[in-house]
């Protein structure tokens, strides 16, 4: 029996299985995915500094949050050329102000070190930032009405993420938040619930109860005014609508050239939602479609949830 001539262990093919399990979980080959991990770093970061400063604001909470930025992947400050973005950043917060021009020199940095797209294409790197920018609304565990304004702004102005989740959700709910030009406190907890979601914060650390947590669970969010074509797409129905049968919209679809299936599945495009007796984008009524859909957005699915009105000013 042919041996590894390393280890010794029976081989099984060419490589062997027994210093390949090795070498993970000696976390050797992290080696070959630093690149990938530093791009994803720079990112967050981009996205941080992005977010503790929406408001045009920033508080010592806010400017702990990139100090605990800089602490967490203080190993990159020992590596050429990281070591200059930390030592820019150290310098900028020493007298815990972050000036505009200080803010611009750092994300300057950011981009000079990164890939240039190497191990993310643009809509993964946006995203990152995404998540970044919402570490840095939450880090003082408030959300304000400039906050949201900021970052409703940053959103206008990335619409290439739109139909990726959570852009169509978050998008929604600020629309909804600052409708009336006042965030109550149940928007702002519920605002914070759903953001804690996407960027991975314990929820104990932003107060949210399980009664918040329980109603952002029951909730579908539609796209705003998006941007819907009919042929060559795949399209379901959920609710009641307004205007027809589920069986005349569907035969509406495919005389436009589109598809329509009564069921959810990954080749669904469009889930449009029954206007009648409901809010824009709440649909606990709706049940298990919408549920599915939202999951399936959470894993990469493109499926973008449209109101039916947004539907019938497509035809």
């Amino acid at each position: 029996m042919e041996r590894c001539p390393d280890c010794g262990w029976p081989l099984d093919g060419k490589t062997c299985q027994h210093c390949k399990l090795e070498n993970y979980d000696n976390n050797t080959y992290m080696k070959f995915c630093t690149p990938s991990i530093i791009d994803k770093t720079l990112n967050t970061l981009e996205g941080i500094l992005t977010g503790i400063t929406i408001d045009k604001q920033l508080n010592e909470l806010e400017i702990g949050e990139l100090k605990s930025w800089c602490n967490s992947h203080s190993i990159l400050a020992q590596k050429q050329p990281y070591s200059e973005l930390f030592q820019v950043i150290i310098k900028s917060l020493e007298d815990n102000i972050l000036t505009l021009e200080e803010k611009e020199d750092i994300l300057w940095l950011c981009k000079r070190l990164h890939s240039s797209g190497l191990y993310y294409d643009i809509v993964t790197s946006d995203l990152q930032k995404l998540q970044g920018i919402i570490h840095g609304i939450l880090s003082d565990g408030k959300i304000t009405k400039e906050e949201l304004e900021g970052l409703r702004e940053w959103l206008s102005d990335n619409e290439q993420l739109s139909t990726y989740y959570p852009y169509d959700e978050i998008y929604s709910l600020i629309t909804a938040a600052l409708e009336d030009g006042i965030v109550s406190k149940d928007e702002e907890n519920l605002l914070k619930a759903f953001f804690s979601q996407f960027a991975d914060i314990k929820t104990e650390e932003l107060n949210i109860t399980s009664e918040i947590k329980d109603c952002l669970c029951k909730h579908g969010i539609c796209a705003l005014a998006p941007e819907i074509t009919i042929q060559d797409h795949m399209f379901c129905f959920t609710g009641k609508s307004t205007k027809a049968t589920r069986h005349e919209i569907a035969e509406l679809i495919k005389k436009n050239n589109g598809n329509y299936h009564d069921s959810i599945t990954k080749k669904t495009n469009y889930l449009i939602i029954g206007s009648e007796g409901n809010t824009c984008w709440a649909f606990s009524c709706y049940g298990r479609k919408v549920e599915k859909a939202m999951e399936m957005r959470k894993n990469g699915v493109n499926i973008v949830l449209v109101n039916e009105i947004d539907f019938w000013d497509s035809i």
